[in-house]
C-alpha cells in the first residue's frame, strides 16, 4: 500500500505540473490565439520531454538526465504558480512533490 499510495501520488503530481503549464500558459498568452497554443504546447512538450527522459521505461536516460528533468519540470511548476499570483501553492506544491520523490528514491520504491 505504502508503495503504490507514493507512485500514485508521484503519477498525480506529474498531471497536476502538466496542469499548471496548460494554466500558465493560458493566463500568460495575450491573443487568444497565443493562448490556445501556449495552454497546448507546453503541457505537451513536457510530456513528451517526460517520457523520453523521466518516465520509468525511458529508454535513452541516465539517472543525472532523469532527476534533472525532474527537478526541472516540478520546479518550473511550482515558479508558475508562483507567478500566476498563488506563491503557497508553488512552495506546497514543490515541497509536497520533493518529500514524495524523496520517499520514493530512498525506500527504494520505484516501479
Amino acid at each position: 500500500m505504502w508503495k503504490w499510495g507514493n507512485l500514485l501520488l508521484a503519477f498525480l503530481a506529474e498531471l497536476v505540473a502538466l496542469g499548471i503549464f496548460a494554466w500558465w500558459g493560458w493566463r500568460t498568452g495575450g491573443t487568444t490565439l497565443v493562448r490556445w497554443l501556449l495552454a497546448v504546447a507546453l503541457p505537451l512538450a513536457t510530456a513528451i520531454v517526460w517520457g523520453l527522459f523521466a518516465a520509468p521505461t525511458a529508454a535513452h536516460t541516465t539517472p543525472v538526465l532523469r532527476w534533472t528533468v525532474k527537478v526541472l519540470v516540478f520546479g518550473l511548476a511550482g515558479a508558475a504558480l508562483w507567478s500566476l499570483r498563488h506563491p503557497l501553492l508553488g512552495v506546497g506544491f514543490v515541497v509536497l512533490v520533493a518529500a514524495n520523490l524523496a520517499i520514493i528514491q530512498t525506500q527504494n520504491l520505484q516501479p
